[in-house]
């Protein structure tokens, strides 16, 4: 699956559509806490520093933001750590059969994200909101906290 090929937004917006493909691949993304961040600036570098605290008070944590700087690797990473290359790409191989046509670039790095997040039994999940409103893939998770970050007057 060539990742920049992936639309940037999705043909639909319903994130019953990521929800149904987690399941399918038998991820028990239900399982874990999180950390559900959203707002109009500020929320990868307010991720960030909530990574950070719950690592230093000796957390396994998994961090997922976008976008990347360098490359995709960079959304997901666990204690720091990038996904890697070879791993990435095995959850890609795995998700592409799956993938109804229109799922855009973020569906996709969620649902990977979260699988992965799974297989590394993180302690706690930061993720950062993608595409923005109730129907973002990311609200699928069930919240142990969410944090609101300042809001621009394009949502009011």
């Amino acid at each position: 699956m060539n990742l920049d090929q992936l639309p940037r937004f999705p043909d639909q917006v319903d994130p019953n559509r990521v929800r149904l493909i987690l399941d399918q691949l038998g991820c028990s993304y239900r399982q874990l806490d999180y950390v559900h961040i959203t707002g109009t600036n500020g929320k990868g570098s307010t991720a960030a520093m909530v990574a950070a605290s719950a690592q230093a008070s000796g957390k396994k944590v998994g961090l997922f933001t976008s976008p990347h700087l360098w490359k995709y690797n960079e959304r997901i990473r666990v204690n720091g750590v990038d996904i890697p290359d070879t791993v990435l790409q095995q959850y890609l191989n795995r998700l592409e059969p799956l993938l109804p046509t229109g799922t855009c670039l973020f569906e996709v790095m969620t649902i990977v994200a979260l699988c992965y997040f799974c297989d590394q039994q993180v302690d706690v999940a930061v993720l950062e909101v993608g595409l923005g409103g109730r129907l973002d893939p990311t609200n699928i998770i069930p919240h142990s906290i969410a944090l609101i970050t300042n809001v621009g007057l394009d949502h009011k």
